[in-house]
């Protein structure tokens, strides 16, 4: 069996702590009394014994010294500053130091991996993703931290041993942080201990001045950090000039989700703000995204229920459409939202709007092509929020045949006899349900082994099966390598498990996922992105390589939602007008998402497959909304609420919900992960019956009933038995 770098390690600790464990077990009695008695008064009146013993047992008493010290700090018992004060006093200040220094980061090792070992998976368990902020910081900068922390004398010296330990900082450089930060400090008391007959207390060893002193001291490392940071941020910025007056406090690029949001929010706080859109004000969700697809959506789901009507009683229904008026519906719709996201509202909002193609000139400077021509304007902050494009593979014989994206299939009038959807993601399998339902025959081609891969397979199998039952032919395992076109019979090629299949169709949609739109807008001339980049690197604070240019939505790269777009613009909006007083780091733990099939998939946190991935332990109740009232008087009886927990606690780290209304009833869970409400609060408030949201309630209950405490169900029958009495 290959044992990994990593077990290897954690053996290592293993064997380090059983060796402590044995040696704290057979010498205990004499440890602890020896530690008791250890003070400046027995270091006195033991003074001249002690040292006599060192002249004459030089490398057995400086054992037996590094044995005491060692045990002591790792077990974290108190005495570390009286032995330090010893070793100075017994072996003098040079060999002292040597012997302090290793036997007290040497014990603090050990303490760190012992707590890392037996706490650090519980207290991740319980916190998850919460602790994601303070993790990132500790692997950037942990050694500038722990560092400081060593430096200054009023933190205890244990308790940084155990907090460190809960972190991700690796254990070499813990330890060598923590051997040059506590070296000073061990100097001191060591040449304090050289000095035993002068000394009166431990006290006096540390004054006021000096404990300021070893404060501004341990100041330094962070200090020098963030001039070291600030220096580099002000370097980015030296072949460029910035303007001495700004046009604008605020300068956003892009009118969808991200964008409209930003500037809404610039405008909300009477900053000054441009709005910069090439093309349609609301982005791809107003015009070809969100709206049109629940749209369509919304009749093929009609369709459905008319074919369906047996179950709700009903005999017969006919139901007869055209597709171009459907399509015509879907265009209506979008042209009475359009008002929502109109330049005329943002104008009087106090947003100034500006239609042409914007590309940034400098990190302060963003140039359009106005009805006036080219002009510049100028901002203290940038936003970019130019969003994405649905993804289209180059393959041979593209330009052949009749193929579509999620942007321009809602130019189509007449409804394909044969549709091949390429992708089994949301939209995927979105559309080629809808589509199906309206009358084409569906091919959804996937290249994994399943639809759905983001969420937990039971998921996926449940709608599989749906559109399967509808009559989507789902190919996973299949990859599109090209098309064929031969007297107007257009034929797509995919690689198979079985060899090659030919699929004829009518029309192709690709819904494979979507590009961030990095291109064209002077980033790369400005050294924004590379030529690696997919995405707009940013940081935790929506920060690009530049600290005034942020960017937000699609453009991002990070869950690829209107509402997350939104969630991200607060975040850049915010930062980019006050961050020179406060940041906020953007937080997605809480942020849902929805597949709006039927039925509907709705999630939040965690679903197993994630915290399998991150190594984070959970439990999973579930319930299965084929027992719910509500969705058995509307024959939706059908799907689940899955929720996953902390172990033995309500705390809860994510929630899956599959079954008619899923997007709806799952805001209360998002509300409770977003203000650490637990399934108790759950189940303790009242929910409306009958309705879709009670299965909230009744999971939690689940919930409940698993972690009733046996012992108090046992007193309580005891007690109802003898009040029969």
């Amino acid at each position: 069996m290959n044992i990994t770098n990593l077990q290897k390690k954690w053996i290592s600790s293993i064997i380090g702590f059983v060796i402590v464990a044995i040696l704290f077990i057979l010498f205990r009695d004499t440890f602890l009394n020896f530690l008791a008695q250890l003070n400046l008064e027995f270091l006195k009146e033991n003074y001249s014994g002690l040292r006599i013993y060192f002249k004459n047992h030089p490398i057995e008493s400086s054992l037996i010294y590094v044995a005491i010290y060692t045990l002591a700090t790792a077990l974290s018992i108190p005495g570390a500053i009286i032995l330090t004060i010893a070793g100075g006093a017994i072996f003098g200040l040079l060999w002292g130091t040597v012997l302090a220094s290793f036997s007290s980061t040497i014990g603090a090792t050990i303490a760190f991996l012992i707590t890392r070992y037996f706490l650090r998976n519980s207290v991740r368990a319980r916190l998850g993703d919460k602790l994601k902020i303070i993790n990132d910081g500790i692997k950037k900068d942990g050694a500038f931290y722990l560092l400081t922390l060593r430096l200054v004398p009023i933190f205890p010296f244990f308790a940084i041993n155990v907090l460190m330990a809960l972190t991700p900082i690796k254990a070499h450089t813990f330890y060598i942080a923590s051997q040059i930060g506590m070296l000073l400090g061990t100097i001191i008391f060591v040449n304090a201990g050289t000095q035993l007959a002068t000394l009166n207390s431990a006290g006096e060893i540390l004054s006021v001045n000096l404990i300021i002193s070893l404060c501004i001291i341990g100041l330094f490392p962070i200090t020098a950090k963030f001039l070291s940071d600030l220096i580099d941020r002000r370097r980015i910025y030296t072949n460029w000039s910035k303007p001495k007056n700004f046009d604008y406090n605020l300068i956003v690029i892009g009118g969808g989700a991200a964008g409209l949001v930003s500037s809404y929010i610039g405008a909300a706080v009477h900053a000054k703000v441009a709005l910069i859109e090439k093309h349609k004000m609301g982005g791809d969700c107003l015009n070809t995204g969100c709206v049109p697809s629940k749209a369509l959506i919304k009749t093929a789901h009609f369709i459905e229920e008319a074919r369906q009507s047996k179950r709700l009683g009903i005999q017969k229904t006919e139901i007869t459409f055209n597709f171009s008026d459907v399509m015509r519906r879907v265009h209506r719709i979008i042209k009475k939202i359009e008002p929502h996201d109109s330049v005329e509202r943002y104008e009087k909002l106090g947003v100034t709007c500006l239609k042409g193609d914007a590309r940034v000139v400098s990190p302060w400077t963003v140039s359009y092509a106005g009805p006036n021509g080219q002009q510049e304007i100028s901002a203290r902050s940038i936003i970019i929020a130019a969003g994405a494009s649905p993804i289209v593979p180059y393959l041979p014989n593209l330009n052949e045949v009749n193929y579509s994206t999620s942007d321009t299939i809602w130019d189509l009038n007449d409804l394909p006899d044969n549709l091949i959807v390429i992708g089994g993601g949301a939209v995927g399998s979105e559309l080629a349900q809808a589509f199906q339902r309206l009358g084409s025959e569906v091919i959804l081609i996937e290249s994994q082994d399943r639809i759905l891969l983001k969420e937990d397979p039971e998921v996926s199998e449940t709608i599989n099966n749906q559109l399967s039952d509808e009559g989507v032919a789902i190919l996973t395992r299949h990859r599109a390598k090209g098309f064929i076109k031969e007297k107007n019979i257009q034929t797509l090629v995919c690689d198979s498990p079985n060899g090659e299949v030919k699929l004829n169709f009518d029309q192709v949609l690709f819904a494979i996922g979507r590009q961030a739109n990095i291109q064209g807008y002077g980033l790369e001339d400005i050294e924004a992105i590379t030529i690696e980049d997919i995405v707009l690197p940013t940081n935790e604070f929506l920060e690009t390589k530049f600290p005034n240019i942020y960017a937000c939505g699609d453009v991002t790269g990070r869950m690829q939602f209107t509402h997350a777009a939104a969630h991200q613009a607060w975040y850049a909006a915010v930062n980019a007008l006050f961050g020179y007083f406060k940041k906020f780091t953007v937080d997605f733990s809480y942020v849902p998402w929805a597949t709006f099939t039927h039925p509907q998939v709705a999630r939040v946190g965690l679903n197993e497959k994630d915290a399998t991935k991150k190594k984070i332990d959970y439990e999973v109740t579930t319930y299965g909304l084929d027992e719910l009232d509500r969705a058995i008087t509307d024959s939706e009886d059908h799907g689940f609420v899955k929720v996953l927990t902390s172990p033995n606690t309500d705390r809860i780290i994510g929630v899956t919900i599959v079954g008619e209304n899923a997007p709806e009833i799952i805001s209360e869970f998002v509300l409770a992960i977003k203000h650490k409400l637990g399934l108790n609060k759950i189940l303790s408030t009242t929910h409306i019956y009958p309705t879709f949201s009670e299965a909230n309630k009744y999971v939690s209950g689940e919930w409940k009933r698993k972690h009733a405490s046996k012992t108090i169900l046992k007193i309580l029958k005891t007690y109802h038995r003898i009040m029969r009495k």
